[in-house]
């Protein structure tokens, strides 16, 4: 009885210890690519930027506020009677603004995580109208800790968007620094 109740309150008190490390949030912000079906079924490598926001409610669940914008150009199928099909070339924007739960666990100078997040998706070019549509990304990534408070993380997403009535399926890697707090 007494090993197991010293094993028990060892393990009480590491997980404590270990709970008082853990940050109560981070902000992110670095350079995005995605590999995009925009405007066709042909996918289009765009660039840009994304930016995250966690706060923890427990050491291993934090609440995500999540923003990404990428650009690019893509090759859009016109006149298609017959074939082959005519190309336009069209300057692409894409959007997404997006909330949800991320788990995450500290593991000495890297802190895993898997997230699951839902909201919008804006996409528009020129010529080819916009559109605003539901929008989700699940995926994770790895924070390296380089100093107490300042990380490098790389993210990777399944991004689905429901663009023009119809679904797209998506891909997005970011890289870049974590700010802890």
């Amino acid at each position: 009885m007494g090993k197991t109740t010293f094993l028990l309150m060892s393990i009480l008190l590491g997980a404590l210890s270990a709970s008082a490390q853990v940050p109560k949030g981070n902000i992110f912000l670095g350079y995005s690519y995605a590999s995009a079906e925009t405007l066709s079924t042909n996918h289009a490598n765009l660039n840009g930027w994304n930016g995250s926001l966690e706060g923890k409610f427990l050491p291993w669940i934090g609440i995500v506020a999540d923003l990404s914008g990428h650009y690019g150009s893509q090759d859009v199928p016109v006149a298609c009677i017959g074939s082959p099909c005519s190309l336009a070339h069209a300057d692409v924007r894409m959007y997404n603004f997006l909330f949800g739960p991320r788990v995450s666990v500290s593991v000495g100078k890297i802190r895993p995580f898997a997230e699951a997040l839902f909201g919008a998706g804006h996409v528009s070019s020129d010529g080819f109208g916009s559109d605003t549509a539901f929008s989700t990304a699940i995926g994770g990534g790895i924070d390296y800790r380089l100093l107490p408070l300042v990380g490098w993380r790389v993210e990777g997403d399944f991004l689905n968007t429901r663009f023009f009535g119809d679904g797209q399926n998506d891909f997005r890697l970011s890289t870049g620094i974590v700010f802890h707090f």
